[in-house]
Formats: C-alpha cells, structure tokens, sequence
C-alpha cells in the first residue's frame, strides 16, 4: 500500500457529490466541448471541458489518492460511465442538426427522428466511455495521468473513426484542423495527429490543481505550451506569403444552384432543375468572368432526380450549354444492367465526365456509402419491417469496387470524394507519389439535407483539411454550399459561395505541393507518427517512476 496523497480540490469536491452529479458534470462538459467544433470554433473552451473530465476520473479514483490499489473493475466502471456521459454531451451538442435529414420526407421518417438525434449520440459515446474505462483502469495518482489519458482517448477516438464503416466527423483534432495556422500540423501527421495533440493540450491544465511541488503542477501545462507554441510556429512558417502558383490553361467554374432536397429529389422538377443549372452556369462572374471562358464547369452531388444517361433532352442541354471543348464534371446517379439471376438494376452514387457533345468519358463509383443513407445495413430484416434508406433508389446505392483516380481532360489525376467520404483521411490517398502531376482532390456533395444548420460548416471543414493533409488543391461543388477552391494550405483562391446561396465560382486551379510527410510515411502503413505519439504518451503513463507523495490536505508538503 502506497503513502496517501491529497487529491485536486476539483476532484476532491467532485468525489464528495452524488454519482448523478458527477454524470450531469460529464454531460455539461461534452457538450461544452463541441463549441470548440465548427462553425463557433472556440477551441479554448476545451481548456475547461478536458480537465474536467481529467477531475472526474480523479473522483471516481479516489481510492489511488488514498494510497490503495482499490478495485480496478470498478474504477473502470465508473470511469466508463463518466466518459459515456461526456461523450454524449460533445455529440448530442455537435451532431443536433442530423435531424434536419429526417424532417425532409417528415411523414415517413419523422418517427425515426430520436434514433438520428439522441440514437446515434449515444451510440457513438460509446467509444468515449471505451476511452474512459480503460484510463480509469490504468490511472495513477500524479502527472502522467494526462499523457496516458491522452493516448487512450486518442485511441478510441481512433476506432471511432475506422471501425463498423467508420464515422470520424468532428473528431477532436478538429479544434484545430479548422482554422489557418495550426491546420498545418496535418501536413505532418493528419488528423488523428491534431486529435492527440489537442486533447494533451487542453487536458494538461489539470494538474495545476494537484497538490505536490510546484515543478510537478506546472511540467504537463509548460509541456503543452511548447507543444502550441510549436504548432504555431511551424503553421506561420509553412503557409507562403503568397499565394499559390496555378496550372495553365484550366479555369475552372463551380455552380452552387441551392435547390431544396425535396425539390431536387422529385422527378416532377425533372425540366425546371437541368433548366435552373444551366441558367446559373451562364451566369456572368463579378468580375465579368464568362461560361466561355471556363475549361471545367463542375456541378454537386447527385444533380438530377432521374437517370442522365436515359435522358437525352437532358443531354441534348448539356451540350447546348458546354463551350466547344469544355468539359462538364457532376454527380449523377447511374445504373447497371441486372446481373445474371437478378430482376433490379444496380444504382450507383456517381461522377460523371462529359465532354462538349455530352459524351461520357470517365465514371467514379462511389466506395464509402453512407448508412441508412445510401444503403441499409441488415438490409432484408429492416426491409421486412418497412424501413427504406433515406434516398429514393429502389434497393439503395451500390458501393463501388475500387478507388481509381477519375481522369477528366485538361486536369491532373483526380482523387474523387463524394459525400462523407471527405471526412476520411485514409481514402483521400490514391494518387502515386511519384507522379509529375500529383493532382487534385474533388469532393461533390449534396448538403440539403441539413439546411442552414452547423453541419455543412463541419463537413466544409474537414474536405479543407484533406486538403492540408495531402497537399493536393481542394475543388469542391455543394449544392447549398460551402462550394469553391482551395489550394494545398486550406486557403480559398477566389471567395467561396456561402450555405443557403446559389451562384457560381470562378477560379484557377493551383499547383499541388510535393507529397506531404503525412502521404510519405502513410504509404509505409498508416498514420505513423499518430501510432508513434500513442505509443509514447502510452509508454510514459503507464512506465513513469510515481512521484513523491504528499499528506492529503497539505499542498506542497513533502515527506
């Protein structure tokens, strides 16, 4: 049995409160937390809401302060229970607006609306908990709690974002991957990197309220501080004074037409839709920019509520509308003929290439679809019992079988995203690290569903950041915003268009950079110098010598 040691007077009162305060605390500070995300982007609150949740493992650890060993299942229960509580506060506080989707087609999914709203908030807490209890098993009574309560929740967050098809949105290290400087971090390691960072940067300020010699309360703060001043400095010195170098003979035209989901979901618009795009791409630019003088006019997500390629008016536009040699990029649902033995065509969620004539020349498939979005997971047990994913496909969206880069004439290799799969680090990789044209990054979306809600602001955020990770110039085209360009450090080259607007862009397409450290050491298996900061932070928390201790209640006196 180890001497006794006086707990944080946080802690101290947290453990004398009733376990339903404790988890009203967790709840609180979650949910405090998920202003750091986009679009307030208060990251410093974040400085309050992580050591809390370090105090709160603290209380329900009280038997390690008292110099016992206690019962780790139990800790770990406890501990557990908090981080699930804390975790459903942060995603019920930043995830409210998913219920925006199910308003849409409100007299068939409106029943449906808790499962999206608090359902999924509890699901993915879950993972929080995980976090959690596995600290709260581990924990110790001094300063290296912070670095090994860095790596687990790290590494939970970590499995959120890869397992069961994966959902990474707002993950911690997007406090920073938002904005300009401190963005570029990713370049290094990618987002899981800025998820490490950012929660030993918040949570260190904890132990300024331990007790024990003052070097002891201030090394986890001072440590973090380098650690910020560092990010800082390496962001300012990265980001050019001046902008980036753009790509001959491309200028590009991106038309955000802001067309409500139901309307542009209805076969019924089918005239007035292709008649509202073509209208808004001939649109003269502010700056007297014409649809004449573009390459490339690029269009959202899933643009038309019918089958292009079994529509010839719709072609027949198209090319009335193309300049001689310009080339038409969009979303477009397509199907397959029926497999042998099968009576359904197959409907994939796609981009589409065309050239002035309205002939296809390239197709990616998507390959990560989303969950009872596109598809249904459980497909003939949910069917059964009268559930349809939400977009109208008989048999939902079939996945695509393999990432290639879309080729479009006149423009590097494409690494195309359609949707969420722009909120996923890994799947952005394609494109040869070797080649002379490394490329561009292209993410079509239909943020409709959300309205005018922090949602398509989160998502505009992370597609910026697959930008910084890999080094690759962003284009991107939402039909009710964010649309626009950004070159390689997340900057726009012209203004993007605002959620809830319909217009144009128009806008060179910069260079890329060489492949970032992030591309490099992930083609040599996965985010390293993420599984390099978990491991260290891991490895000093865990085998760390135990500091000295103190007699509780008498700050600073040591024996």
């Amino acid at each position: 049995m180890s001497q006794p040691v006086a707990m944080p007077w946080p802690a101290t009162r947290l453990a004398a409160a009733r376990r339903g305060v404790r988890w009203f605390i967790g709840f609180a500070a979650g949910a405090l937390g998920a202003l750091a995300m986009p679009p307030f982007g208060l990251w410093p609150v974040l400085f309050l809401s992580l050591p809390v949740a370090v105090w709160l493992i603290d209380a329900v650890s009280r038997d390690l302060w008292l110099g016992d060993a206690g019962n780790i299942r139990r800790r770990a229960l406890a501990a557990a229970a908090i981080g699930w509580w804390f975790g459903f506060g942060y995603f019920l506080a930043g995830l409210w607006w998913l219920g925006s989707a199910f308003l849409v087609d409100a007299d068939e999914f409106l029943w449906a609306l808790p499962l999206g709203v608090v359902g999924l908030p509890m699901v993915l807490a879950l993972f929080t908990a995980l976090g959690f209890g596995v600290s709260g098993a581990l924990w110790r009574a001094d300063l290296w709690r912070i670095p090994l309560f860095t790596a687990l929740l790290a590494l939970a967050e970590w499995l959120r974002a890869t397992q069961f098809t994966g959902f990474p949105w707002n993950a911690w290290g997007m406090a920073f991957g938002q904005g300009d400087v401190l963005a570029q971090t990713a370049a290094l390691g990618g987002l899981h990197w800025l998820t490490l960072l950012v929660i030993f940067i918040h949570a260190a300020p904890a132990t300024l309220a331990d007790t024990g010699s003052r070097g002891a309360r201030l090394a986890m703060p001072a440590a973090a501080g380098v650690m910020l001043v560092l990010a800082a400095a390496y962001g300012v010195w990265r980001i050019p004074a001046d902008s980036m170098p753009v790509l001959p003979d491309v200028r590009l035209r991106i038309m955000q037409p802001n067309i409500d989901e139901a309307e542009r979901a209805d076969p019924a618009f089918r005239a007035s839709t292709i008649q509202r795009y073509a209208a808004i791409s001939a649109q003269e630019g502010p700056n007297g920019e014409r649809l004449e003088d573009a390459t490339h006019l690029i269009w959202p997500e899933s643009s038309f509520p019918f089958l292009i390629d079994h529509t010839p008016e719709a072609l027949d536009e198209i090319a009335a509308l193309l300049p001689d040699g310009a080339v038409l990029i969009t979303g477009a649902a397509r199907a397959d003929a029926p497999l042998p033995g099968e009576d359904r065509y197959r409907f994939f969620n796609a981009i589409r290439v065309y050239d002035s004539n309205a002939l296809s020349l390239g197709t990616y498939d998507k390959v990560h679809l989303v969950p009872f979005g596109e598809y249904l997971p459980f497909d003939g047990l949910l069917r059964w019992l009268g559930i349809r994913q939400f977009v109208h496909t008989p048999g939902g969206f079939e996945a695509g079988e393999t990432r290639e880069p879309l080729v479009a004439p006149g423009l590097p290799p494409i690494s195309s995203l359609i949707c969420y799969e722009a909120i996923f680090p890994e799947e952005a990789i394609l494109l040869p690290l070797s080649s002379d044209s490394r490329g561009l990054l292209l993410n079509l979306t239909n943020d409709a569903w959300f309205g005018l809600t922090p949602g398509p602001y989160q998502h505009f955020a992370q597609s910026r950041l697959r930008a910084i990770e890999q080094g690759l110039p962003l284009v991107r085209a939402a039909n009710t915003g964010i649309s626009g360009v950004v070159d390689p450090f997340g900057r726009p080259v012209a203004p993007v268009l605002a959620l809830g607007t319909a217009g144009i862009v128009d806008s060179a397409l910069p260079e890329a950079l060489e492949p970032t450290v992030f591309v490099k050491l992930h083609a040599l298996g996965g985010p390293v110098m993420f599984w390099l900061g978990v491991l260290a932070l891991f490895v000093a928390g865990i085998a760390a010598p135990r500091g000295r201790r103190v007699i509780p209640g008498r700050r600073g006196d040591e024996r």
